[in-house]
C-alpha cells in the first residue's frame, strides 16, 4: 500500500494531476499507520500481522 501510494504520488506530481497526488498521499499515510500498528504487535482488523 505504501509503494502504490508513493508511485501515485510521484506520478501525480510529475503529471500535475492533483487527484492522483491526494490519493497517493492518503495511501502512504494509511499504509504507514497500518505498518506501525502491525509492527508494534497490535491486531489490525482482527489479524496479528498486516500484509
Amino acid at each position: 500500500m505504501i509503494l502504490l501510494g508513493a508511485i501515485l504520488l510521484v506520478i501525480g506530481l510529475l503529471v500535475g494531476i492533483s487527484l492522483l497526488t491526494t490519493i497517493g498521499s492518503v495511501l502512504v499515510v494509511v499504509g504507514a499507520v497500518l505498518w506501525i500498528l502491525g509492527a508494534s504487535g497490535r491486531k489490525v482488523g482482527g489479524r496479528k500481522h498486516y500484509f
